[in-house]
């Protein structure tokens, strides 16, 4: 009972000190009533934009959930000495914002291949098959053949477009596989990944299907040891052994891509040098390779070796574009999911920054009147923000409300994870930890050697043509329909029928935030402000 007492008179100090660390400005109501006035102004001018999508640039953070969202937010700006809480993300400024369901036709909580599989092909499958409907089964070969689903980019490529893939990950991993790949499991990255029954039965590696299914213009990520004969020396790592050639067939994927490109004018690159010297403007096609596996975290670039996403999404952007007929563009920021595997935030949240500083670039390049641009996450983590921290501290800092066992706690955990550390049931005392280091492994309240994915929906959001076919609450699976739509790719052909892409209709209002940065303020606003009240009255009560 004293302790519970302790608590509150804690919490009553926390209060007094959270109240007078807010700002002059917002103690005033009429800055919050105005700033609102403008949202709503704002949101009244905007006109739907219903021309037919020349292009559709795709953003997808893996594993991007809605806490990783917010805290990504709060994490940018930070990094340019904010406050944080009341950053603008480029994200936040689209429009149109819906919540799709992720759940898989086998698993309450799918994985990357099962809802990439939904969201690209618009079909809803198993977990760890990819490009096939939930007729193949996982691992079974045979099960495949005849289930086997197209994507969005064979769709777009159908249609005259260019199409392209960008990650930070491998190129053969789930999501990117799944926009030209058709397989039984996600795992059989290169012929020697897969079982010999497999092969017997006519299966193929996800790697020679990037060169035999769909002819994709730009190729950018990772994975060159998939591609390569089996002790294939890597040119960036020629001594170490597990970044060598795995390939069994012998085959050298690379070479059999330039080769199939004669007469074009096709560049392989390695490293940011020769991917800095290809010229947009004179490339039909690229492929370019950073990594035997997956790229490097943002956090551990190197810039003189590896370019950032915001750089991979330009050129690929800058060559797609020259096509009359649009283009098709996944871009995905893939570490964020494998960083939170690993229990790191540090590492998650700036990718997702990373990710964000994309996207503004993909909208600086492209021109909104022609072109869909989407962001949305596949799945989200077991990831809680959490505690009562004050407003502008560290987002990857502790809480100032010690718990029960009077022992602190970041702000940031896992309810799973290999951040579980208790021993002879007691947490470990971080008080003299620096957690907002890029190593720090938050704590999980239950052990697991890697963090699991989590089941809540995850955000979509849209601008440009259609942009409003995005809102609401929807099945995952929609999305690839509702942007083949947009685009008058695939089957339905409706929205095409005896319409061009007209000149520009959107009109936004953009106002300045008091750190100056120009935002669109929407939905998000009016939402964000709902969720302040109620954590308000819960604190209260």
């Amino acid at each position: 009972m004293e302790l519970t007492r302790v608590a509150i008179s804690a919490l009553f100090l926390l209060l007094a000190f959270g109240s007078s660390s807010a700002k002059v400005e917002e103690e005033n109501p009429e800055f919050w009533r105005s700033q609102a006035q403008q949202t709503l102004q704002s949101v009244l001018d905007r006109k739907l934009n219903t021309n037919v999508a020349k292009n559709i640039l795709f953003f997808l953070g893996d594993g991007m959930g809605i806490t990783t969202y917010t805290a990504a937010r709060i994490l940018k700006g930070q990094l340019q000495n904010q406050t944080g809480e009341e950053t603008v993300m480029t994200m936040d400024t689209f429009p149109s914002v819906g919540l799709a369901k992720t759940y898989s036709v086998d698993f309450q909580i799918a994985d990357s291949a099962a809802t990439a599989t939904a969201y690209l092909c618009g079909v809803k499958t198993n977990l760890n098959t990819l490009g096939v409907s939930a007729a193949a089964r996982n691992g079974v070969c045979k099960s495949q053949k005849g289930n086997e689903v197209t994507s969005i980019l064979k769709w777009a490529k159908d249609a005259g477009k260019s199409v392209g893939i960008v990650t930070t990950t491998r190129v053969q991993h789930a999501t990117p596989a799944t926009t030209y790949a058709h397989t039984a499991s996600r795992k059989w990255y290169s012929d020697a990944d897969m079982p010999a029954g497999a092969k017997k039965d006519g299966c193929t590696d996800i790697s020679s299907q990037l060169l035999s299914n769909t002819d994709i213009d730009v190729i950018i990520g990772g994975g060159r040891k998939y591609m390569t004969p089996r002790g294939t020396k890597d040119p960036e790592y020629p001594w170490d052994y597990a970044s060598r050639g795995k390939r069994k067939d012998g085959r050298n994927l690379i070479n059999e891509w330039q080769s199939m490109k004669f007469g074009k004018v096709a560049r392989y690159v390695w490293n940011k040098t020769d991917f800095d010297a290809v010229d947009p403007e004179t490339t039909d096609y690229l492929m370019a390779l950073f990594e035997p596996g997956d790229l490097r975290f943002e956090a551990d670039r190197d810039p003189n070796m590896d370019p950032s996403i915001v750089e991979t999404t330009e050129k690929a952007i800058r060559i797609l574009q020259k096509n009359p007929k649009g283009f098709f563009l996944l871009v995905e920021g893939g570490r964020i999911d494998q960083a939170h595997h690993a229990g790191r935030a540090y590492m998650a949240l700036h990718e997702a920054v990373a990710l964000d500083y994309a996207i503004a670039k993909g909208l600086e390049l492209t021109k909104e009147h022609e072109t869909l641009t989407i962001v949305m996450a596949d799945h989200s983590h077991p990831f809680t923000f959490n505690g009562y921290p004050f407003r502008g501290q560290s987002i990857l800092g502790k809480s100032p409300l010690w718990a029960k066992d009077v022992l602190p706690y970041t702000t940031l955990m896992y309810g799973n994870g290999p951040g579980h550390k208790i021993t002879n049931g007691t947490r470990p005392d971080i008080r003299k930890v620096d957690t907002k280091t890029k190593d720090y492994v938050q704590l999980a309240a239950v052990p697991t050697e890697s963090a699991t994915h989590s089941g809540e929906d995850v955000a979509v959001l849209a601008r440009g043509p259609m942009a409003h076919l995005f809102q609401g609450v929807q099945e995952q699976n929609y999305i690839a329909h509702a942007m083949a739509y947009a685009a008058c790719v695939g089957a339905d052909q409706r929205h095409c029928q005896g319409r061009q892409t007209e000149a520009p209709v959107v009109h936004t209002t953009l106002i300045n935030d008091r750190n100056g940065a120009e935002a669109v303020h929407g939905s998000a606003a009016l939402l964000s402000s709902l969720l302040s009240v109620l954590l308000a009255l819960t604190v209260v009560m």
